[in-house]
């Protein structure tokens, strides 16, 4: 069996653009091409593609991807081994890195608020002050950093406790979604996204549907924000954002 380039993407939930770039750079050569010219891909590229997409979710670059599954010296078992040992070390780094800047975005607004003893009985070991600069470079130049500024000025220890109570409940019926097989473009998990939205709107800075798809995307290319989500179930960041970006095409059709 063979597939056209239309067929791939279609299994993989991938665009027609993103099989042409992997084929371009070497990652992902189809088998065969027809006659005409057109790529054809055959089941062990799909098995190709499907690795590929599992690196990507997790954040590995795709020179790294490249390298990973071109490996010439390792056998199947040991690429596995290989595999599964890289995974788990990028993942415990990620989850560290995901949680510093978690962190440090809440402590960045409610700084002001908190003594030092109450930054540590929040945050227990972590040091907000060492990743707050990132919070700032990344998106101080931006009115919506400006109006979250502004908003969470006056917010209270209990008032950070209560928001991020809150937060955890709309991630964890989300998650819980996921988990039962509902699909991501469901009215309840719209609906879920919707309240995402809403909560955002109404706790940090104007949302609309499409800052709101923004964030989603970035929950998925940033593999901090990734690593976040998919503590709380893998796939999650994924499936969070699907679910967003299903709600802002409801909202605008």
């Amino acid at each position: 069996m063979s597939y056209s380039v239309g067929q791939a993407a279609g299994f993989a939930g991938v665009t027609v653009r993103t099989l042409h770039h992997y084929d371009e750079i070497g990652l992902l050569v189809p088998s065969e091409r027809s006659h005409a010219g057109h790529r054809r891909y055959s089941d062990a590229d799909l098995d190709r593609l499907q690795q590929i997409l599992f690196y990507r979710e997790l954040g590995f670059p795709l020179d790294e991807v490249a390298a990973l599954l071109d490996d010439p010296d390792a056998d199947p078992r040991a690429h596995l081994r290989r595999q599964h040992d890289l995974l788990t070390a990028r993942i415990e780094k990620l989850q560290r890195m995901a949680a510093a800047v978690e962190h440090a975005m809440e402590a960045r607004n409610m700084g002001i608020n908190l003594s030092p003893e109450e930054k540590f009985e929040v945050f227990g070991d972590f040091d907000p002050d060492d990743h707050a600069e990132e919070a700032r470079q990344r998106w101080g130049h931006t009115d919506a950093y400006r109006q979250s500024q502004e908003r969470t000025a006056s917010y209270t220890k209990e008032d950070w406790k209560r928001l991020t109570e809150g937060f955890d409940a709309i991630h964890r019926r989300m998650a819980d979604l996921m988990a039962s097989g509902t699909p991501a473009d469901s009215e309840a998990a719209m609906d879920t996204a919707e309240e995402h939205r809403r909560f955002m709107d109404g706790a940090y800075y104007s949302c609309g549907h499409e800052m709101h798809t923004c964030l989603g995307e970035m929950y998925v290319a940033d593999p901090r924000f990734t690593a976040t989500y998919d503590r709380i179930r893998p796939g999650l960041a994924v499936y969070l954002r699907d679910a967003i970006v299903a709600n802002a095409a409801r909202h605008s059709s």
